[in-house]
């Protein structure tokens, strides 16, 4: 595994999805407004950081991998700022194309005592037009996916990834011989069909495929998985069962990893490790029972930090030496 890890170095992922910033603002309550009956903040600092497929993209370059995001964000003051973390976190965002038709995806915890009082989501979730989708997948196709190591969609729903750029980027990876990783949500789900490696988990398996899938009863969950790639035309499937690990099939074959034993601190981000460490797997035509170890052991690490953070890859080169 460790030999695995290091040739992470360098690999070049082409992440297809939505972005987001994470902002924070923190500080103390100390009255109520004499306006309204709620609690007056003094605000003693803002943050602002990387989320979606930004944070998977923070994932690949903690594993030594060169993530190149792209997305469509609007052209705005949060827009600005967006391009700026990703250079601060060495992301290379020529991929991002930026529209007057949309507004740029930001979340505001209002924080208080450590204690998050309100979150306000600045978005637009529906699908991005016609023109903004033939300039995205132009430039991916003709300026950067044929020198990629592997694709891979994060999907959160929010607009970006659209049928006819699934389609279209589908197809020209394989003409290039390019592996295709997915993380899915609801809206697109069965329109992934051919891809190499598709992520759902159990809630999305169920929301997405119409099927409710327990894997406490193994021959129905098996049966599910096999429609599931029949219907979709995958290669593999891989689906993380929070506290029963993970489960990766070729449609043959299933691997059943069970979680590891952890204090877990906080679940967030653990599925944007797992997918990143198994798209660069795939890169390297790592066996599917190893992508699932490597991938649930990343995800257990990241769970006992506080908040989303990426994986350490020091740790997981550690962690994977005791195995």
């Amino acid at each position: 595994m460790k030999d695995i890890i290091n040739k992470f170095e360098g690999l070049r992922v082409l992440v297809i999805g939505d972005v987001m910033i994470d902002a924070y603002m923190i500080g103390q309550v100390e009255r109520i407004s004499p306006e309204a009956p709620v609690p007056v903040l003094a605000v003693q600092r803002k943050e602002y950081r990387l989320g979606g497929a930004a944070n998977v993209a923070l994932n690949l370059v903690a594993l030594g991998a060169k993530p190149i995001l792209c997305s469509v964000i609007g052209e705005d003051v949060e827009g600005n700022e967006l391009l700026q973390l990703l250079e601060k976190a060495h992301i290379q965002s020529s991929g991002i194309v930026r529209s007057a038709e949309r507004q740029t995806t930001t979340k505001t915890r209002v924080m208080a005592q450590g204690h998050q009082m309100i979150r306000i989501d600045n978005e637009q979730t529906h699908p991005i037009g016609e023109y903004d989708t033939y300039v995205l997948a132009q430039r991916i196709i003709n300026d950067l996916l044929p020198a990629a190591d592997v694709i891979l969609f994060e999907d959160y729903d929010k607009g970006v990834i659209t049928p006819l750029l699934i389609e279209q980027i589908v197809q020209q990876a394989h003409k290039h011989h390019k592996k295709v990783v997915v993380d899915p949500k609801k809206r697109n789900f069965i329109n992934y069909k051919g891809v190499d490696l598709f992520k759902p988990n159990l809630k999305e398996l169920k929301e997405g495929f119409k099927r409710d899938a327990d894997p406490s009863d193994i021959a129905e969950f098996e049966d599910s998985i096999k429609d599931l790639m029949q219907v979709m035309e995958l290669k593999h499937v891989m689906v993380t069962m929070s506290e029963r690990g993970v489960m990766i099939s070729d449609g043959t074959h299933f691997e059943y990893v069970p979680a590891h034993l952890r204090k877990i601190a906080d679940v967030s981000g653990a599925g944007d490790t797992v997918i990143s460490v198994a798209s660069l797997c795939m890169a390297l035509d790592v066996p599917i029972a190893q992508i699932a170890s490597l991938a649930n052991l990343a995800g257990g690490l990241v769970c006992e930090e506080v908040g989303v953070v990426p994986i350490d890859k020091s740790r997981l080169i550690e962690e994977a030496a005791k195995l």
